[in-house]
């Protein structure tokens, strides 16, 4: 399965070592933004395209591809997306429509949602509640156990007697609140429990209660209107791939299309100036969604804090497509990135996003399939000597896992990325601009780390 939580670590741990310039400050031209995307993807070996933009008091655009070509080949501005999770923070406008119109509430139990006799898991008695769902502590798998995928589009065959049977032999490992774990599995949950509540498919309702408002004419699950052309996605090796298809009521797990100029004025619509009483929803969604795992963390937008201000940031990725979203609603200024490619496996979108809200975080170097530094061969048992939780900030732990022969690291709130063994106890994520440094006692045990990115150190001890 290839639809992955993306990477916002670099984005929380740049964000609180860096003391940076105002980003908002002179909006970038077209021809600028055009460079430092080139910049970013030109030579990258998987051929990818990007349609990016800038918002602040004026919109930045560009349209870019890793062969340097002519981007029109490939994609414009009538050119949809898959956007992938991003469509996770427009799902949960929904459901906050539902609760500003008392028909639902954070604290009510998912069972509540589902067809009468559905059978949902507890933990010591303790349910799985909405708020649970939107900050991604519900205690459910990635994935339900269980169901049959085509890799190539897995969610096609998706149905609620499916989805349902497998939520029932599912057990948690842990009290729904207690743990950050990304889950499309309860994601789709929502997303037929709001469609259940709302009496109508989630497409039928992004369209009268987002969309439309917004004027976001291009923007769609299954329903393509007139004039939008579909990008092809590519996998990243270059290679084209076929569209993923979402079953009506569990889009809102990552079923949305749209194009470059649809998700500015989607993010426009953030600033406070969409029609009522969307606006109320976007500004409920905002909001820091309280979870005992204290995930940074609203609903379902991930929460950073940089140099002052508090960023709302979602990554998306399908079989063919990344994507990459975050804004600050005070400021008036935010960043997406389409990508007709799948580049979540290798880093995602984050290096560019990021440089692009603060040019102080290194923007990242194309991939040319050369590494810049020679990757060690460890085995599972010398992996081993490095896992772990190491706190870096109050609430912010970096916990170190062996995933197959491969080293993890995930931040709190986010996802898990690979790390690549470079020297004797320093490993990378290249993508990021990250290196770690474990450092050990005089016994030879590790007791510590130093993360460095973008010229600052974070430490810290293992606990």
């Amino acid at each position: 399965m290839r639809y992955r939580p993306a990477v916002l670590f670099a984005a929380l741990s740049s964000c609180f070592a860096c003391t940076a310039a105002d980003a908002a400050t002179d909006s970038a031209t077209d021809a600028e933004l055009q460079t430092i995307v080139g910049k970013r993807l030109h030579g990258d070996r998987s051929g990818a395209c990007f349609a990016v933009a800038v918002i602040d008091k004026t919109v930045s655009r560009a349209y870019v591809c890793a062969d340097g070509k002519d981007a029109a080949d490939r994609i414009d501005a009538k050119t949809a997306f898959e956007i992938g999770s991003v469509s996770k923070p427009m799902m949960a406008a929904l459901l906050a429509g539902l609760i500003r119109d008392g028909k639902a509430s954070l604290d009510d139990p998912l069972s509540a949602y589902l067809p009468k006799g559905s059978s949902v898991p507890t933990f010591e008695g303790k349910p799985i509640l909405l708020r649970h769902i939107v900050t991604h502590t519900s205690g459910l798998p990635a994935l339900p156990a269980g169901v049959g995928y085509d890799p190539l589009n897995p969610y096609a065959q998706v149905d609620a007697a499916t989805l349902l049977k497998a939520l029932s032999t599912t057990a948690l490992a842990q009290a729904p609140g207690a743990k950050f774990e990304y889950s499309n599995f309860a994601a789709m949950l929502l997303s037929y429990a709001v469609a259940q509540r709302a009496g109508s498919d989630v497409e039928t309702l992004l369209d009268a209660r987002v969309f439309a408002p917004l004027g976001m004419d291009s923007s769609y699950i299954n329903r393509k209107p007139d004039g939008v052309k579909v990008a092809v996605g590519h996998t990243p090796d270059a290679k084209a791939t076929p569209a993923w298809t979402f079953p009506g009521d569990f889009a809102g797990v990552g079923g949305v299309r749209s194009t470059l100029d649809d998700m500015v004025r989607y993010v426009q619509g953030q600033f406070g100036g969409a029609p009522p009483p969307l606006d109320t929803d976007f500004r409920m969604t905002h909001a820091p969604v309280a979870n005992d795992a204290k995930a940074p963390i609203a609903m379902h937008w991930m929460l950073a804090q940089l140099n002052g201000r508090t960023f709302l940031a979602h990554e998306g990725g399908t079989g063919g497509f990344s994507s990459f979203v975050a804004f600050d609603p005070e400021k008036k200024f935010g960043v997406v990135i389409l990508s007709d490619t799948a580049l979540h496996a290798r880093g995602g979108l984050g290096s560019l996003g990021l440089h692009l809200l603060d040019p102080n975080v290194p923007l990242g170097k194309p991939d040319t399939g050369e590494s810049a530094a020679p990757v060690l061969a460890l085995s599972a048992d010398e992996l081993k000597a490095y896992a772990g939780e190491y706190p870096l900030m109050p609430d912010f732990v970096l916990t170190v896992r062996v995933e197959g022969s491969t080293l993890t690291a995930q931040a709190s709130g986010q996802g898990a990325f690979p790390l690549a063994a470079t020297a004797k106890d320093v490993f990378e994520a290249p993508d990021f601009g990250i290196i770690i440094r474990f450092q050990r006692d005089a016994a030879g045990k590790v007791i510590a780390l130093k993360l460095d990115q973008g010229g600052h150190t974070l430490d810290g001890k293992r606990q």
